[in-house]
């Protein structure tokens, strides 16, 4: 590629990237909102797949990734931001808020992508990278120690829901940039698999408040869910991780608890404390650091 095409290229990658840090950042609080109004973890999940598997699912022999191995395809689905993750999330947030989600699911998820890219494709960040990422975790930390503080019993549950969303999604950022899976392919993969599997599971057999939830915070929380995180998320992450690599696609999910107490306050009423103002200062000053480098990708530890 010409100087001037990877210029384009990275531009496009971090436009992308900047569209999943304000999905997830919604995402967060949004999520919250819908768990506040009375919504179980499985409506919110199944309002996601009912619109973005109807949106995909005409395309979905077209855009299949025939190419693509078994283990890959299943790897795609399972660990994708698919009802995995997103049942992991909303059990989470639903005893927590929504700054002390972003601060354990989306701070954590830089480290558990480094050690996976050091474990399975032997490559080291940048150091300019680490620095960063590091910058950007204690930001985070610095904003969800009020919700720590304020989680009582639930503390451990939470933290567990959390990290272990964040390690499923860890391994389809891995995937993504090492299979090359485009953003069509990658909206397939996690849309139609788990909307054919997950819906009727949830019809047939899971807890429902659905039918007793105002008309209106349905429809908002189906267009929100499906359309944001389950359709234009998906595409957005798939360009920045194949263009950007995983490393700072994932650091940047350290930066969202910062955004998502910006967007608590006129949504939630949820007010940052001094130390969560603090936090949000750091945060920013790491994402600087983060996008202000050049290629994204450092060296292979082997040859």
């Amino acid at each position: 590629m010409t100087p001037a095409a990877q210029t384009n290229e990275r531009i496009l990658g971090l436009l992308s990237a900047a569209g999943v840090f304000c999905i997830w950042s919604g995402f967060l609080v949004f999520s919250r909102a819908g768990m506040q109004s009375g919504l179980t973890p499985f409506d919110l999940t199944a309002l996601r797949f009912m619109v973005s598997g109807a949106l995909v699912l005409p395309f979905a022999k077209a855009w299949w990734p025939r190419h693509l191995p078994l283990h890959a395809i299943l790897s795609m689905s399972i660990f994708g931001p698919g009802a995995l993750y997103n049942i992991l999330m909303y059990f989470g947030l639903k005893g927590s808020s929504a700054a002390y989600g972003g601060a354990f699911a989306n701070g954590s998820l830089p480290i558990f992508t480094i050690l996976l890219g050091l474990l399975f494709v032997r490559r080291m960040p940048s150091l300019r990278q680490l620095i960063a990422v590091l910058v950007l975790l204690v930001g985070a930390v610095l904003i969800g120690v009020p919700g720590m503080r304020a989680g009582g019993n639930s503390v451990a549950s939470a933290i567990a829901f959390f990290l272990a969303a964040s390690a499923v999604l860890s391994i389809y950022f891995m995937g993504v940039r090492h299979w090359q899976v485009e953003a069509r392919q990658a909206l397939v993969l996690v849309s139609v698999p788990n909307a054919l599997l997950f819906l009727p599971v949830w019809f047939l057999f899971l807890p429902s408040t659905i039918h007793d939830a105002p008309w209106s915070t349905v429809l908002l929380q189906a267009a929100f869910q499906g359309l944001g995180p389950g359709f234009l998320a998906v595409i957005l992450f798939s360009i920045s991780a194949r263009i950007l690599g995983p490393t700072p696609s994932a650091g940047l999910a350290a930066a969202v608890p910062a955004s998502a107490t910006l967007l608590a306050i006129p949504i939630l009423s949820e007010i940052p404390t001094t130390i969560e103002w603090i936090g949000i200062a750091i945060v920013t000053a790491g994402l600087v650091l983060l996008l202000g480098g050049g290629q994204p990708e450092t060296r292979s530890l082997s040859k």
